[in-house]
């Protein structure tokens, strides 16, 4: 057994934990990353970037298909194999930059940089135990704990997951061709995005299971009525208002069995399923419990990453704040920041941007409608259609809009934004922070885009709400709005 000493022990070599590591080095502290596989985390390998890699390459797909009669080619060919390689490439060039990255660190700065391969498990709160994958234990004595050990898919106990025909998000890779059809248990943003990668590439009939009667039930109307849409003209067959009756593997396949809020109940049969109803967090078997850490339900309770135990902190997917890359990244940084007093300021989640890699993508921050009509928040809203955008009309795709929110007041300040369209995810970060700053919608209007470009439809939507804008609503009532929402109901402005 051997036995090291450190400022600072961060648990968890995903986005968050590898953040917090980093952070910790450059405040010239002694840090400690442990990782349990491989270097990266679900961020990597089954999150983030491997999904986001295949949605890239349906999307190239898709539009080559589209635009086939301009160029005048023969519909592409698509090979699942060469997809599969294609986005390993991706993945582990990734992997390989984070472990080349902590070789490096580790020659560097030996004598404050360590990096473990092993299971942790916290024995006081002082003292980790690190069980080698070769069979050695290391103790370490620690000054503070960063928990960063993310979540997994959620598995629900009446449906036989094999991860091979009934599969998680974890399990697409182990698929070998395109299923004829496919069903999709889960209505939410990890479900849609699988949904709409598979139906970029035509060669799957998928369906979908919602409760509800609609899909992204988090998301405004107008939001979902775009992406609902394209998913149908893609033949996305939505199976709204059903409950799951049962699932199961039968001859090689999936049957399942819905119930429909009228009573009625169907039979289905498909190739594979995707069950797709959320992530819990990785908290097993880590003596969390025997160290007094407060835990519930949605993960470790924290206060702005602090644990009940003073020198734990729980940053990412396991704590029960928002399960974003970006947000881990940051609550990794900032409880470093705290732990050793050098935090600027609190952390804040009012202006974290969102992407959601849908048919057309889908980008936010701040708050939408939804939330600002539950917190009862009077608000103005202002709306532009992509077809009012010279960029979107030069690129021949025009389906989408922008849309603002802002206080129902003098000072206007912005509340939140959601774009959706061709481009959405680059349009929003000028926004974020303005609402960091607590700043008003003026700020926006006067600045000088770059022509032509979509944030030029943000601008455009900024100058609607202070009653100077270049194209007029009243004018075109189908393609602009501008309205206020006070004690219930819209009103023009």
């Amino acid at each position: 057994m051997s036995l090291e000493k450190a400022d600072l022990c961060v648990i968890g070599g995903g986005p968050a934990g590898y953040a917090a590591a980093m952070r910790g080095l450059d405040f010239n502290k002694k840090v400690i990353l442990v990782e349990q596989n491989r270097i990266g985390g679900a961020g990597v390998h089954d999150g983030a970037l491997s999904s986001k890699a295949w949605w890239e390459i349906s999307r190239t797909y898709l539009t080559l298909k589209e635009k086939g009669e301009i160029f005048q080619f023969d519909r592409p060919k698509v090979d699942f194999k060469r997809i599969k390689k294609e986005i390993s490439t991706a993945v582990f060039s990734w992997q390989d930059m984070l472990e080349h990255h902590v070789r490096v660190l580790r020659e560097k700065h030996k004598t404050r940089f360590s990096f473990l391969l092993g299971t942790a498990k916290i024995i006081d709160r002082n003292k980790v135990s690190v069980l080698g994958q070769d069979g050695r234990e290391t103790t370490l004595h620690v000054q503070n704990i960063v928990l960063a050990t993310g979540s997994r898919p959620r598995r629900l106990s009446h449906i036989p997951i094999d991860e091979k025909i009934i599969v998680t998000s974890d399990g697409i890779h182990h698929f070998d061709d395109f299923p004829h059809s496919m069903v999709v248990l889960g209505a939410g943003v990890i479900g849609c995005e699988f949904a709409t990668i598979f139906s970029n590439f035509g060669r799957t009939k998928v369906h979908m299971i919602d409760k509800g009667n609609r899909i992204l039930p988090f998301e405004d109307e107008d939001v979902v009525a775009v992406i609902e849409k394209n998913m149908e003209r893609k033949g996305i067959l939505i199976h709204r208002n059903s409950r799951l009756s049962s699932m199961y593997i039968q001859d090689g396949e999936v049957s399942y069995e819905l119930e429909y809020s009228s009573g009625r109940k169907e039979l289905f049969h498909v190739e594979k399923a995707l069950v797709s109803v959320g992530r819990v967090p990785n908290y097993e078997n880590l003596g969390l419990e025997k160290l007094g850490v407060q835990m519930d339900a949605r993960g470790v309770v924290d206060n702005l990453t602090q644990t009940s135990v003073p020198n734990v902190y729980a940053v990412g997917d396991l704590t029960a704040d928002i399960a974003l890359v970006n947000v881990g990244q940051l609550e990794g940084r900032y409880a470093v920041e705290r732990i050793f007093d050098q935090a600027p300021r609190d952390l804040v989640y009012e202006n974290v941007s969102t992407i959601m890699f849908l048919h057309p993508e889908v980008a936010g921050v701040g708050i939408n409608e939804i939330t600002a009509q539950k917190k009862k928040i009077p608000y103005r809203v202002a709306s532009l259609n992509y077809e009012c955008i010279p960029r979107a009309v030069a690129m021949r795709n025009t389906q989408g809009f922008v849309k603002i929110l802002v206080t129902d007041d003098e000072d206007m300040k912005v509340l939140g934004m959601r774009v959706v369209g061709e481009g959405a995810s680059s349009a929003v970060q000028g926004t974020a922070l303005l609402i960091y700053m607590d700043k008003g919608v003026e700020e926006l209007a006067e600045l000088i885009h770059p022509h032509p470009s979509i944030i030029e439809g943000i601008q455009e939507c900024a100058r609607m709400l202070l009653g100077k804008s270049t194209l007029r609503p009243s004018l075109l009532p189908g393609a602009m709005s501008c309205r206020a929402y006070r004690s219930g109901k819209y009103s023009d402005i």
